[in-house]
């Protein structure tokens, strides 16, 4: 069995790949909740937009994270 090409390997992801998806992550899910919760105090609808915002930032989150992990795969 011949070892796979240098072209065709890809290189593994370092501890500054693993911060930026944490961070992605985290910003995402913030911006979330932030705009759900200035959107519960201008239309007083606490905590409907908050559980809103905060799926919505979940969901970005995990589309940003799978996003940057496709390029190792």
């Amino acid at each position: 069995m011949k070892p796979p090409d240098r072209e065709t390997v890809k290189p593994l992801p370092g501890a500054v790949a693993f911060l930026g998806m944490g961070l992605s992550a985290a910003v995402c899910v913030a911006i979330g909740v932030g705009l759900g919760l200035w959107a519960d105090s201008a239309w007083h609808t606490a905590p409907a937009l908050l559980v809103v915002g905060l799926l919505l930032g979940v969901g970005a989150a995990a589309f940003m994270v799978v996003g940057q992990i496709r390029r190792y795969l």
